[in-house]
């Protein structure tokens, strides 16, 4: 089932918080729905590292952030609004625009990658 043009205009205003912080990392995807980012550098198996993507998913758009994830203390002094956005330990799901929310995001994503450009 295709996005609704709402959900493509968030996906679109997300993907854009999360490439202008990428660096020289490795994008994967990036198609009409969904945007995936790999580290530069691989595992110590030399596969890929998963770092950060976009996607559409039901009825929301879903924002994974891996540094999160391994660097638990990137989230604190997050607001309280942002955390009842996640889901799980680096996922945030957005059904709609919130620009304070997305100003607050991109500070944390920002944060995030700013290491490993």
């Amino acid at each position: 089932m295709p996005a609704t043009p709402d959900l493509q205009a968030l996906y679109v205003e997300l993907r854009a918080l999360l490439h202008k912080s990428i660096g020289t990392r490795n994008v994967v995807i990036d198609g009409d729905g969904h945007f995936y980012v790999n580290e530069v550098e691989p595992d110590g198996n030399g596969k890929p590292v998963f770092c950060c993507s976009v996607k559409i998913g039901s009825g929301k758009v879903q924002l994974h952030l891996m540094p999160i994830y391994t660097h638990p203390a990137l989230l604190t002094g997050i607001s309280e609004a942002l955390k009842k956005r996640m889901q799980g330990k680096s996922c945030f799901n957005f059904a709609k625009p919130d620009p304070a929310l997305f100003q607050e995001l991109d500070r944390l994503i920002e944060r995030a990658l700013a290491d490993k450009r």
